[in-house]
C-alpha cells in the first residue's frame, strides 16, 4: 500500500515537473524572440538564432497558419529548415527598423502524457511592434505546440505551430514616449 502512495506521487511530481519545464521552455522562447534582449545585442542576431536553436529538437516542425501567416511563414519540417527561417527572419529587412518586439502569453493550457516524456500546450499570445520611422502594429495568435524530453533531461520543441488570430496597424502616437534605446542595452 505505501508502495503504491509513493509510486502514486512520484508519477504526479512528474507530471508537474514535466509541466514546468514546458512552461519554462515556452517563455524562454518567446523572450529570445523579444527585440530588444539584454542577453545579447540587438544586431548579434547569428547568437540569437543559435539559442533559439538550443529550444528545437532535430526533428521539429514549425509553421504559421492563417490568413497573415500562411503567405508568410509556410512550414519547415527538420532542425536545419527551422534555423533557416529564424536566420531570414532576422536577417530581413523589417528588423533593422524594428525597436520593439515584445511577446505576451495567458490562456495556458499543458497536458503532459501519463509517462511525462511528451507534452502538449496551447497560448493566446499578443505581440506589439514599433519600428523606428513610427509604424506600429498588433498580432495576436494561438500557439499550438508539443514538446518532448530527451535522453539529456531537457525538453525540447517538435512541433511549433501559431495560427493567425489578427494583425492590426497602431495609430503611431500609441507609444510616443518609448526611449529611443532600450535601459536594459548597454550604451
Amino acid at each position: 500500500m505505501m508502495n503504491e502512495k509513493i509510486q502514486a506521487l512520484e508519477a504526479r511530481l512528474a507530471i508537474l515537473e514535466a509541466e514546468a519545464s514546458v512552461r519554462r521552455l515556452q517563455a524562454r522562447y518567446m523572450f529570445l524572440c523579444d527585440t530588444p534582449n539584454p542577453e545579447f545585442g540587438v544586431k548579434d542576431d547569428v547568437d540569437r538564432v543559435d539559442r533559439i536553436m538550443e529550444l528545437y529538437a532535430p526533428e521539429a516542425v514549425w509553421e504559421g497558419v492563417g490568413d497573415y501567416y500562411d503567405g508568410q511563414f509556410g512550414r519547415l519540417e527538420g532542425w536545419d529548415a527551422v534555423k533557416k527561417h529564424f536566420q531570414n527572419f532576422w536577417g530581413g529587412k523589417q528588423d533593422s527598423a524594428l525597436i520593439l518586439n515584445c511577446h505576451y502569453l495567458t490562456s495556458e493550457q499543458i497536458r503532459v502524457a501519463d509517462d511525462a516524456m511528451t507534452a502538449e500546450g496551447n497560448w493566446v499570445h499578443m505581440q506589439p511592434w514599433l519600428f523606428s520611422d513610427g509604424k506600429a502594429l498588433m498580432r495576436s495568435s494561438r500557439l499550438f505546440n508539443k514538446f518532448k524530453k530527451c535522453e539529456d533531461g531537457t525538453w525540447r520543441f517538435t512541433h511549433n505551430r501559431t495560427e493567425n488570430v489578427f494583425v492590426a496597424p497602431l495609430p503611431a502616437t500609441w507609444a510616443s514616449d518609448y526611449p529611443s534605446a532600450s535601459v536594459l542595452m548597454e550604451p
